[in-house]
């Protein structure tokens, strides 16, 4: 699919940047090896919550399990956000990736009239089509803790590596669109989960994610557990009915149940 690179920041910063926003500073690089690295040592060094962070080009991202993530200049978007969410805590923060997940959703119907489906824990699909990864990490300062989000969306480009389960989806389009689509979603989708609390967001996640009860398998490490899928629960594990008994999973990998 086509797409329209260019990203104009002053306009962005003007669209995303708003008083009493969640958005207070955001920044454009042309080339760098991960933004969540580097928006990570920033806040170290004090950086504020709501910054943004985007690259062009990003050479050496990471996905979840020390996996790659690498996609050509100005193919898609490479970004990560920098948040403290007041009254929340820092336990819960495991639902940040979910939240990143719903409102990539969001924005995706928003910006191309798509349906995404999300898998657990930080997969965004089109179609069983993998469009968007997400990594969300904790960070130590001397301001208390905070968390990097670090998201990948195929705008232009879809990635088809032999390591990748599922492959790749391109949402198309303009990417400063998407980019205005998706951090608006997560702006909302943050303030709900604050305001309304994770039962509220995980109704609306679970909507989006596979249906109750469906046979899934899920890989921990050189382990294959089998069992339905029963959800996730206030910290966003999963939630897994097996042969043996109800098993609660911090991290793994979500698969389909093999043919």
């Amino acid at each position: 699919m086509p797409t329209e690179n260019a990203i104009d920041l002053e306009e962005l910063r003007q669209e995303l940047i708003r008083p009493g926003g969640l958005w207070r500073k955001v920044d454009l690089v042309a080339e760098t090896g991960s933004t969540n690295a580097d928006l990570a040592a920033s806040a170290r060094q004090g950086e504020v919550s709501g910054a943004v962070l985007i690259t062009d080009y990003q050479s050496a991202g990471r996905g979840r399990q020390g996996r790659t993530w690498t996609a050509p200049p100005a193919s898609g978007i490479a970004m990560s956000i920098l948040v403290r969410p007041a009254g929340i805590d820092p336990s819960r923060w495991t639902w940040l990736s979910l939240l990143a997940g719903l409102a990539v959703s969001d924005g995706v119907r928003r910006a191309a009239d798509l349906a995404a489906v999300l898998k657990w824990p930080n997969d965004v699909l089109i179609a069983g089509r993998k469009v968007c990864g997400i990594l969300s990490e904790r960070v130590d300062t001397a301001e208390g803790p905070a968390c990097v989000v670090g998201i990948g969306i195929n705008v232009g480009f879809a990635p088809q590596l032999p390591e990748m389960r599922y492959p790749g989806a391109a949402l198309g389009g303009s990417v400063e669109a998407a980019l205005e689509a998706f951090t608006a979603a997560l702006a909302r989708r943050l303030a709900e989960w604050r305001r309304d609390g994770f039962e509220a967001v995980r109704a609306h996640w679970l909507a989006k994610a596979g249906p109750l009860g469906a046979e899934v398998d899920v890989k921990l490490g050189n382990e294959l557990v089998r069992g339905r899928f029963g959800g996730v629960d206030h910290e966003g594990a999963l939630l897994l009915e097996t042969s043996s008994g109800p098993r609660r999973i911090v991290s793994g990998e979500l698969l389909g149940r093999a043919a």
